[in-house]
């Protein structure tokens, strides 16, 4: 990997020489400052980032702490971040934090150490002194905090219009799975199907879990038909545990939709690749994402009236594992 020594080396000129064009400080001549353009070409050279912004006291780096890389979800917020940071000239760094406290601690330790000059994070201690602390804005993503912004979709809409699909689909034993209770967005959509489901003449019962983990998805599926196999409705806390539930329903000999109906949550794109197609609920995660990073832009160009809260409305996206609504019965 070429450095700014070899830069300087090949156009001829100083280390010093180099910086300033880099950095367009100083003055420096024309055909001096081609030279070296074209030795950073010739080169593939990158500059330190890190570097840079401790040169100039201004960083071009912002700071995303996601809590579980592997869930299909996350990445789609960090791609609308992305995409949104980078057009006004900024960069991520990365931080995956495992719904760990320590880790997640340590992550902005090193969003810290790097300069970076904001920070966006889908993480559940929204209002620990980990964030209260923080000399930099700071949103909240998939996340209610009572002392940041925070984007976020409408969960007791969601899990409202989960259990209403259900109810005018014709299911009758309809077993409700709740998401993790630390997890607010869990219990948000959790409230609003109980809600529902408590105002229809349909029999409900409640499965509790305690994670959305790709490993643990499996287990809930197996509990489900193990405490209620007579269910004919199913409201997935997540898509995950509804494709986990999917499976599971298939290999027992299950039909859906004709004997089972099935509804997950988020719309991630494994959703309308699984066999049947999977009747889901649609959060805007790729929009939730630009619209946290038009958030933290504003807030770091410190222009006034800031949003706190941007919240998004969810949609029922129907698919094949749900029965189709007669429009004119």
């Amino acid at each position: 990997m070429a450095t700014i020594r070899d830069v300087a080396e090949q156009a001829g000129v100083s280390v010093a020489t180099v910086s300033r064009v880099l950095n367009d400080n100083g003055y420096v001549g024309a055909e001096t400052r081609k030279r070296v353009m074209d030795a950073i070409k010739s080169l593939n050279y990158s500059p330190n980032e890190v570097a840079r912004s401790l040169y100039k006291r201004e960083s071009r780096l912002i700071g995303l702490l996601l809590p579980d890389i592997t869930n299909p979800f996350f990445p789609q917020l960090a791609r609308g971040i992305e995409d949104e940071v980078n057009r006004a000239g900024f960069r991520l760094l990365l931080g995956n934090s495992d719904e760990e406290a320590t880790k997640e601690l340590d992550y902005i330790q090193t969003f810290l150490q790097n300069q970076v000059v904001g920070m966006i994070s889908a993480t559940n201690n929204t209002d620990n002194e980990n964030y209260t602390n923080l000399d930099l804005p700071v949103v909240f993503l998939d996340r209610v905090s009572t002392q940041h912004p925070s984007v976020y979709a409408d969960g007791i809409e969601g899990g409202r219009l989960a259990a209403r699909a259900l109810v005018e689909r014709g299911s009758k034993r309809i077993t409700l799975i709740k998401g993790p209770a630390h997890v607010k967005p869990a219990m948000d959509r959790f409230q609003g199907a109980l809600a529902e489901l408590s105002e229809a003449e349909v029999d409900f019962s409640v499965l509790s879990t305690t994670s959305y983990a790709f490993d643990d998805a499996g287990t809930w599926a197996e509990e489900l038909f193990a405490k209620h196999p007579d269910t004919d409705g199913v409201i997935a806390s997540n898509d995950i545990v509804a494709i986990a539930i999917l499976h599971e329903a298939l290999r027992l000999g299950r039909s859906i939709p004709d004997d089972l109906q099935l509804i997950g949550y988020d719309d991630i794109p494994f959703s309308s690749l699984s066999y049947p197609s999977l009747s889901t609920i649609r959060q805007p995660a790729y929009e939730m994402g630009k619209e946290a990073a038009k958030l933290l832009l504003r807030m770091i160009r410190k222009e006034k009236e800031i949003d706190q809260t941007i919240q998004l409305p969810v949609t029922l996206i129907e698919r094949n594992t749900t029965r189709k609504v007669d429009p004119n019965a």
